[in-house]
């Protein structure tokens, strides 16, 4: 049985939980801001460079209630959840958010926009991977854009997204890690020049935090 299935994860009360943890969210527009992660497992995009690879298999984290979850991110300091994955769009969301909701908390997602949405959420980070783009109904629903730039025919990419977004969406190019050296000073010109466009650092990896 899928752990996508509804039966398995009782509509939502239950989901497949990687970690839960209190950091500083390190990329896009919130960088800096203290926030309790809910990472969920599960993602059928694939991409090559994906740091979290070993989110993809949901198979391997059992379901979680979300009562259980929802009760530690409430003692955390910070009032800020960003929900990831993996892509968590993948399951049913209302469950988790509408509790969160209740307790007061600022709902951040990250997602691929590959599948429907669910749930409540303040702001919608929308990261689009060619290889399986985004659903019609992610760029209504995107406060931000983050494409991630891996060689120069990225920027490309990255355009036909930002056609696509809502007016107020703020924008952003993300090096991709493995390559950061090189492709950064491409990335710098290309905003020079196309001032619409923020650069987005993974400012985590050089805190060494999570």
């Amino acid at each position: 049985m899928s752990l996508t299935n509804n039966e398995l994860l009782e509509g939502g009360r239950k989901l497949p939980l990687v970690e839960d943890f209190y950091t500083i969210q390190g990329e896009g527009f919130h960088t800096g801001k203290p926030a309790y992660f809910i990472r969920l497992g599960g993602c059928d995009v694939g991409c090559r460079w994906c740091d979290a690879k070993y989110t993809w298999n949901p198979r391997i984290f059992p379901p979680t209630d979300v009562d259980v979850v929802v009760e530690r991110a409430s003692q955390c300091a910070a009032q800020a959840i960003v929900i990831t994955g993996g892509e968590p769009l993948l399951y049913p969301l209302a469950e988790l958010t509408g509790k969160l909701r209740e307790r007061g908390l600022e709902i951040f997602l990250e997602t691929s926009g590959t599948h429907p949405f669910s749930g409540d959420f303040d702001w919608v980070c929308l990261s689009p991977k060619r290889q399986m783009p985004p659903l019609a109904e992610a760029f209504g629903r995107a406060h931000e854009l983050k494409v991630i730039i891996q060689t120069e025919e990225d920027f490309a990419w990255a355009e036909e997204n930002a056609a696509r977004v809502g007016r107020y969406c703020r924008l952003y190019l993300q090096p991709e890690w493995s390559v950061f050296d090189k492709i950064m000073p491409e990335i710098v010109e290309y905003a020079k020049q196309h001032p619409k466009w923020s650069i987005s650092v993974q400012t985590h990896k050089f805190m060494k935090i999570p």
